[in-house]
């Protein structure tokens, strides 16, 4: 059995067929952990997860929507689509009640830290830096109010992306020294070898998307040759960054399995231990 640990079928892309989607990732043995990006999509993430068995609801906000409204060029089936993203005010009650409002909620994020956009034009960069660093706090906070595991996002600016991780570490280590221990997973991840041990030495576990299966992923490759396999966690975050061999087309939770079979080969182990490991690495984490 396989749990892909990240996935947005509550994204709009999936409104014609999610329930093909479901079906089709259920009858390949694959559990779905769908994740929120604001507080609309993690509403629809839990509605998902209380109609089917097998699927369930991580509720966050991704720190671009903090910021202001965004627009994202992306390529689906060698179409150019445009995203649309509205500004969200963070909320915190809001949030700490819809936590409790299922228990098909097994976990809070996405949340972290994402400055990839925050170019200067209009807005003040430190300004909007400091903000999603106050909300990040906030769900840190939330995760341990309702005693739930982190969903962390994090990507820096363009040139500067180590510095990112090096800011979320920080966060989380002093956060964790005066308030106590922390679970959770640092989903996509995207920092270096020695960044990636120490978010294992805080508790987290790291989440692998199909990036890993690309050519030109080479150092992403060696982290997850090197890290404990206890430690790791696969994903799709479809409906983005399908795996080799279907890169460019929209992503699905069933095919988590190639990212399986990629971290198998780097490791040189079998498929099947793989599977069994991260099955029970996530069942750990999330408590299902």
């Amino acid at each position: 059995m396989l749990i892909d640990t990240h996935a947005h079928i509550n994204f709009g892309v999936f409104a014609h067929n999610l329930d093909e989607v479901i079906k089709r990732s259920l009858e390949n043995n694959t559990y779905v952990i769908n994740v929120g990006s604001n507080y609309e999509t993690s509403q629809k993430a839990i509605e998902i997860a209380e109609k089917f068995n097998g699927v369930w609801a991580v509720i966050g906000c991704h720190p671009e929507h903090l910021v202001e409204d965004i627009e994202e060029k992306v390529i689906f089936e060698g179409e150019e689509k445009i995203l649309k993203m509205k500004k969200e005010i963070f909320d915190y009650n809001k949030y700490l009640a819809l936590a409790k409002s299922s228990p098909k909620v097994i976990g809070i994020g996405e949340t972290g830290l994402d400055f990839f956009y925050l170019k200067p034009k209009k807005r003040d960069v430190e300004k909007a830096k400091e903000l999603e660093i106050n909300v990040f706090k906030q769900f840190i906070q939330l995760a341990k109010e309702v005693n739930l595991p982190l969903v962390l996002h994090c990507r820096g600016e363009e040139e500067k992306n180590y510095e990112a991780y090096d800011l979320m570490l920080d966060i989380v280590g002093k956060w964790q020294k005066a308030n106590g221990k922390l679970t959770g997973v640092i989903h996509c991840f995207g920092g270096n070898l020695e960044q990636a041990k120490k978010f294992i030495d805080l508790g987290f576990y790291i989440g692998f998307t199909g990036i890993v299966t690309f050519k030109n992923a080479k150092e992403l490759q060696n982290i997850a040759k090197e890290i404990p396999l206890d430690k790791i966690l696969i994903e799709t975050d479809s409906p983005y960054l399908a795996p080799v061999p279907f890169r460019g087309k929209i992503n699905e939770p069933q095919y988590v399995r190639f990212v399986a079979e990629k971290i198998a080969e780097l490791k040189n182990i079998n498929y099947e231990a793989v599977e069994e490991q991260t099955f029970k690495n996530a069942k750990a984490l999330f408590q299902i």
